[in-house]
């Protein structure tokens, strides 16, 4: 079976740079099978590229190859990585992007890559995504064994997820995105929202918590719980985002029924 390689940055499409990656992969195994997971992370935002892998990873077939550049400090000393789980592969740089993956997986093992002879040269110091990352992952998929890529760190960055925390007998959390719909991503689960909850946004109060976005009235700002497994502020075919005004940092206060104690 062809290998599969998932490609995520903050690319855009507007730009060749997508192309070009794909292109250096099939230069080296023209019987790669290629899938963008998203070219549209907010650039920079390593958080919400986080977030985009550890939504989507986990349903592709064992053995892919998960190539992931969302990467503020090319060029610097902040090194390129391989990340392997007994079911897939993580490839990217060390700056916390992999830090769910890390939360998730009971076993995986970390792997500084230093083996300059599968790089393309010469490396770029602004696109590594190129040179570094895009043929690793492409000998990677020709069954180069992981140890021939560098050897096993344990000093990797591994970035906390934001989470509720208690504040004056309310819990406060914060919006870790907004999709394209205009959902509004919370850092809540859905056990912290027993009956009786209230969640305020913007002075805003949401106390619904709806099953599907089609039991939420038209107009209602409504809570539900997302695919990623966070509770989402949505409404009903139309942008909540826009209703509440909400952005990615914004504050989420969450009030409880006197007798529920934190």
């Amino acid at each position: 079976m062809p290998a599969l390689i998932t490609l995520t940055t903050d690319f855009g499409l507007r730009d060749p740079f997508v192309g070009i990656m794909k292109g250096v992969i099939l230069a080296i195994n023209a019987e790669a099978k290629l899938v963008d997971l998203t070219h549209e992370v907010k650039s920079f935002d390593v958080l919400e590229g986080a977030l985009t892998l550890a939504e989507a990873y986990a349903y592709f077939p064992p053995g892919t190859i998960h190539l992931v550049v969302v990467d503020p400090g090319v060029g610097s000393e902040r090194r390129p990585i391989l990340v392997s789980t007994p079911d897939a592969a993580f490839i990217g740089p060390d700056n916390g992007i992999f830090s769910l993956v890390y939360e998730r997986e009971p076993a995986f093992e970390v792997r500084h890559i230093i083996a300059e002879q599968y790089f393309r040269k010469p490396v770029s110091r602004t696109f590594q995504g190129r040179d570094i990352f895009a043929p690793v992952a492409a000998w990677l998929s020709r069954g180069k064994p992981p140890e021939h890529l560098g050897p096993v760190i344990g000093d990797y960055i591994r970035a906390e997820t934001p989470k509720p925390e208690p504040s004056g007998g309310v819990m406060m959390g914060s919006v870790l995105r907004v999709d394209k719909f205009g959902n509004v991503t919370t850092n809540f689960r859905p056990g912290d929202l027993p009956a009786g909850f209230r969640l305020l946004i913007h002075k805003r109060r949401i106390t619904h918590l709806v099953s599907n976005y089609s039991a939420g009235k038209a107009g209602e700002v409504f809570a539900i719980v997302g695919s990623a497994g966070f509770v989402e502020i949505s409404a009903r075919e139309s942008s909540a985002a826009a209703k509440v005004g909400a952005k990615k940092g914004d504050r989420v206060r969450l009030e409880l029924p006197k007798k529920v104690a934190f």
